[in-house]
């Protein structure tokens, strides 16, 4: 495989931190040219952007970028190396200008329907997008589909859907019967409506066995997370939503499966790490090194799978109802969402108000249907959705 140039969106985060660790142990295959973030801790960018050498730093916040440039300077010396001219983009589209330069690979790990802009600039581009930013797809849905130039271009890095890509290699795609997504089930797996009525922010933050970042942990203890998933596979796959299953896995080992026709199930297990699908969605259809353990085969061990209990945790049914109503029903649940989540972290709401307001806003949606190949969808429907989906949301939880 040939050296490839990258551009890491919010690099700072999860994903971020995650992918210069698989770059920085594979440097003969990788080069990054530019990085982007929100700006929050200029001290962590501006380290990355001095230990790789970037050309490009991108910064959301305007007000951060004095002080991202600061500490660029600050690193640079540290190193002691010569500060060379960094690039410095910053404000709302910074990330969006930066995924628009051609290069071989942009990860798009930023977090929330914002990187909606950086995703269709990337595909715009011709770039290779390897996605952890779900909500672009689910929000963005006939847009991104429409914006996607070649069938390979888009590479999940969420492990559901890297998982499923995987498994699709071992047959034709006319021969899927369906695809099973895997849930951890969260913290409060088992639990009943009731129990979960008290359920705080801490409670809801500790993960049994994934370490993401707040909202991410969040969406995944409503099960939101798994419903958004679920938008994601029907459109990178073109499966139906009534043909995705979705069970409960605690282990979190088999990531997801696919079901094909003959009845043969084909998984994919390996122990919980994101570096796995990070580094496949940088080397795709290629595979490094080393990335992660494998499974231990040379002790006892058991992997249970369970039905979804979708009466206490009502998000996925309620994806499916997104999905089967209009094109920006989509864009609809994951902005409510998202609004209901900051509430709920800052203690505004409890844990049940965030999929049962969901549910109310999704309801009260008109809704714009468009055609299948996202012509009759325009990027201005789908932001006028959200944002009356942002203001419905707060109107309903302040009469809460």
């Amino acid at each position: 495989m040939n050296q490839r140039s990258v551009l890491l969106l919010g690099s700072t985060g999860s994903i971020g931190t995650q992918a210069i660790d698989v770059i920085g142990r594979n440097p003969d295959r990788f080069t990054v040219t530019g990085i982007s973030a929100g700006g929050a801790d200029p001290v962590a960018l501006a380290r990355q952007a001095v230990a790789l050498g970037v050309q490009t730093v991108a910064v959301a916040d305007a007000d951060a970028a004095p002080a991202v440039f600061a500490e660029i300077a600050r690193a640079s010396a540290a190193a002691g190396l010569r500060q060379v001219g960094v690039e410095l983009l910053a404000g709302p589209q910074a990330a969006t200008e930066l995924a628009g330069r051609q290069v071989d690979v942009v990860l798009n790990g930023i977090t929330g329907s914002v990187g909606l802009g950086p995703t269709l600039a990337a595909l715009g581009a011709g770039s290779t997008l390897a996605l952890a930013n779900k909500e672009s797809l689910v929000v963005g849905g006939r847009l991104v589909k429409a914006a996607q130039q070649r069938p390979d271009q888009i590479v999940p890095v969420d492990s559901e859907h890297s998982a499923i890509a995987q498994s699709l290699r071992s047959g034709r795609r006319s021969e899927v019967r369906r695809l099973i997504l895997t849930a951890s089930g969260g913290p409060f797996r088992g639990w009943s409506r009731d129990d979960v009525k008290a359920v705080r922010p801490e409670q809801a933050l500790a993960h049994p066995t994934w370490s993401m970042g707040p909202v991410v942990t969040v969406n995944s203890a409503t099960l939101m997370n798994k419903g958004l998933e679920l938008i994601e596979a029907h459109l990178l796959f073109d499966v139906p939503v009534e043909d995705i299953t979705v069970v409960v896995h605690p282990q979190s080992v088999v990531h997801s499966m696919v079901e094909f026709t003959d009845g043969a199930t084909i998984a994919q297990a390996s122990p919980p790490d994101m570096r796995l699908p990070i580094a496949l969605g940088l080397s795709w259809p290629d595979r490094l090194p080393d990335v992660a353990p494998g499974c231990d085969w040379s002790s006892a061990t058991a992997w249970t799978f369970e039905p979804l209990d979708e009466e206490t945790f009502r998000a996925v049914g309620l994806a499916r109802h997104a999905v089967s109503t209009s094109a920006t029903h989509p864009a609809v649940y994951n902005a409510a969402n998202e609004e209901c989540v900051a509430a709920f972290l800052a203690g505004r709401i409890g844990f049940l108000d965030i999929v049962d307001t969901v549910e109310r806003v999704l309801l009260e949606h008109d809704g714009a249907r468009a055609s299948g190949d996202g012509g009759g969808l325009s990027l201005e429907d789908v932001l006028a959705a959200e944002s009356w989906a942002r203001a419905r949301t707060h109107e309903v939880l302040a009469r809460r």
